[in-house]
């Protein structure tokens, strides 16, 4: 090595950090090829970093909480300001009850408005009363807005999803009514399905029934068959469940395989669901469309295999994945509304291209949510992703006959209905989580004009089911509540069964008896009978050859008896150690066999007797001796 190249040169402590004390040699530079080469390195205090650290994060903390705290008392101040200050008069009409386990943002009656306002000095003074002691409001509309069925002008009665009191309320997804209004079902995204009897709640509205049929999936729809005897099941998984009134399954969609590239020639969906409807006249019947692009209809009696394929398209023939589903009333055509906006309407029998194409009736790329026909089969509603509701004349499908905006949704099941007289159409309004009420609109369907509007809750309207036969309407909402409006004169039993009924007590002997578990095994009748003696019952065992079989001892020594020894592992040690060099019997071969030919002459039992008739006699030549 060179003696002028300084870096080989007695190495010393600052060599290690990359400093050097006499400063930057420039000949060093021309060495190495790049100039910079011994300015001090820089070091780090990791403990003075770490504290850093720990005061940033402890002051954002405070901030963050003031923040919430701040955010809080002003919000706790707006619903008190709405509790004294939103006081309406009450003019005759029907009313709306509301069940006291949520809070309300509606006015009080005239008499209980005046004694608020007076005394609302004294009351308003320290943290807000407890959501159990605010009186539900009590509101008066007009009777003649919403034509002949006015059931969200009737009373209302809340089913509260969220039994488990949590802060986090998950979204009732999915609705479905039985066709006699007995049984009320409900879905959410914490993967539960629950069951309501009207007839069996009372006044505490609570399920008789729990489960999560497809696991972990998040529950997109529920709808009870025609004959109300089945309930199909759509969640977030590729596999529809159909299920009995009592939660058991009754059949499951099988999965295709996603390695075909035509969906056609697979047997199920290869991705997720969307949502499904039964046919209004066939039982067993029922249609799901999915994210493989196809909209495949189903029969109950075979699960192994679809019935048929609907393919939806572009106009440029690419594949397009449709978002929601459904029979017409008269189960002859099916509708789907797709991903690029398009509404494609097929015949029932023919699969390969759809009878109507709409390609633009919403904006590309949202997902509409709802498409339902009208009871006299001629009107199509679609619920877009676009904030619209759209009215189409299926005779007619080339442009919408009435559109109405301004209706946010941020849920991809956001569905609307008709009424059960076709005059009226209804749909939900969706709303960030404080930023306003989200809102049951309803509009006529002659002029499409906004007749009337009702605001549900502080959160989302994503579910809404105006039944037929019961003149209610069910609404779930985005904080877990499942409500059922009714009017009192003109709707039919569902609500009005359970809200009569007052809450049930406990009976203090049923509190009493509930901690005391009898398991049948252990009354006198089921036990076995106890041995009063063991003397005799070991005398028994003593007469037992298998009870009183003395075990065999451990092998000893070479193997006998057909027992292998301790010696050797392998066939040819065996028979070495064993039986060659086995000398037990000394005996003369001759004389062993030998040994019995006297008793066998002179009892012949085995051999002889079988060969008596056929033997020749035994003849033996006379040899004489030569001594003879």
């Amino acid at each position: 090595m060179r003696s002028g190249c300084p870096i080989m040169e007695r190495p010393g402590p600052s060599d290690v950090t990359g400093s050097d004390t006499s400063g930057p040699d420039p000949q060093l530079a021309v060495t190495m090829g790049f100039t910079g080469f011994g300015k001090k390195a820089r070091t780090f205090d990791l403990e003075a970093m770490f504290e850093q650290t720990r005061r940033t994060a402890v002051e954002r903390s405070r901030k963050t909480l003031e923040a919430r705290e701040k955010e809080e008392e002003m919000n706790r101040e707006k619903e008190l300001r709405r509790q004294t200050e939103d006081i309406e008069p009450t003019p005759s009409g029907s009313n709306v009850a509301r069940d006291c386990s949520k809070p309300s943002s509606r006015g009080t009656s005239s008499s209980e408005s005046e004694e608020s306002s007076d005394s609302s000095d004294d009351e308003l003074i320290g943290p807000p009363l407890p959501l159990k002691m605010v009186e539900e409001p009590v509101v008066h509309l007009e009777e003649d807005i919403l034509g002949p069925l006015p059931a969200p002008l009737g009373e209302e009665a809340e089913d509260d999803d969220d039994d488990d009191g949590d802060s986090e309320e998950e979204e009732v997804s999915a609705l479905g009514l039985d066709p006699s209004g007995a049984r009320l079902v409900t879905g959410g995204y914490d993967y539960d399905v629950k069951f309501w009897d009207f007839a069996g709640m009372d006044a505490s509205f609570k399920a008789f029934r729990s489960l999560q049929p497809c696991e972990c999936h998040q529950i997109k729809s529920l709808q009870y068959s025609n004959t109300g005897d089945m309930i199909l099941v759509v969640s977030g998984s590729s596999q529809a469940k159909v299920i009995d009134r009592d939660g058991f399954e009754v059949m499951e969609c099988i999965k295709g395989d996603q390695y075909i590239v035509d969906m056609a020639n697979t047997k199920g969906h290869t991705a997720m669901l969307h949502t499904g409807s039964w046919h209004p006249k066939i039982k067993g019947e029922f249609v799901t469309c999915s994210n493989d692009a196809t909209v495949r209809t189903w029969e109950v009696e075979n699960p192994k295999k679809q019935k048929s394929v609907f393919k939806p398209r572009t106009m440029q023939g690419k594949k397009v994945v449709p978002t929601t589903c459904t029979y017409s009333r008269d189960g002859n055509l099916i509708a789907a509304a797709c991903q690029n906006g398009s509404i494609q309407i097929w015949d029932r029998n023919l699969t390969v291209h759809p009878k109507f194409h709409y390609k633009q009736a919403h904006d590309p790329g949202t997902d509409t949510s709802c498409v339902t026909f009208s009871y006299d089969g001629t009107v199509l509603a679609s619920r877009g992703g676009d904030d619209t509701l759209k009215l189409w004349d299926i005779r007619q499908f080339n442009k919408p006959l009435f559109s109405a905006s301004g209706l946010p949704t941020m849920f991809p099941m956001t569905d609307c209905c008709f009424s059960p007289d076709d005059k009226l159409i209804v749909t939900g309004t969706s709303v960030q989580r404080g930023c306003g009420s989200g809102k049951l609109v309803f509009f006529e369907r002659r002029t499409f004009q906004r007749v009337y509007e009702i605001d549900i809750t502080d959160a989302s309207v994503v579910r809404c089911l105006w039944h037929p036969k019961l003149n209610q309407i069910m609404v779930g909402t985005g904080n877990g509540l499942a409500k059922v409006y009714y009017d009192p004169n003109k709707s039919q039993r569902g609500a009005k069964l359970c809200v009569v009924k007052t809450q049930r007590k406990a009976k203090q002997a049923e509190t009493l008896t509930q901690d005391y578990i009898i398991t049948p095994h252990a009354l006198p009748m089921f036990r076995e009978p106890r041995q009063r003696s063991t003397r005799k019952q070991l005398e028994k065992d003593r007469l037992d050859p298998l009870k009183s079989h003395k075990p065999e001892p451990p092998v000893a020594g070479p193997g006998r008896g057909g027992r292998v020894g301790t010696h050797g592992g392998t066939l040819s040690s065996y028979i070495v150690k064993n039986i060659a060099l086995d000398k037990t019997d000394d005996s003369n071969p001759r004389e062993a066999i030998l040994r019995h030919a006297k008793a066998a002459e002179d009892n012949p039992y085995w051999v002889s007797p079988a060969y008596s008739k056929t033997q020749p006699k035994t003849m033996f030549a006379q040899v004489e001796s030569d001594d003879e």
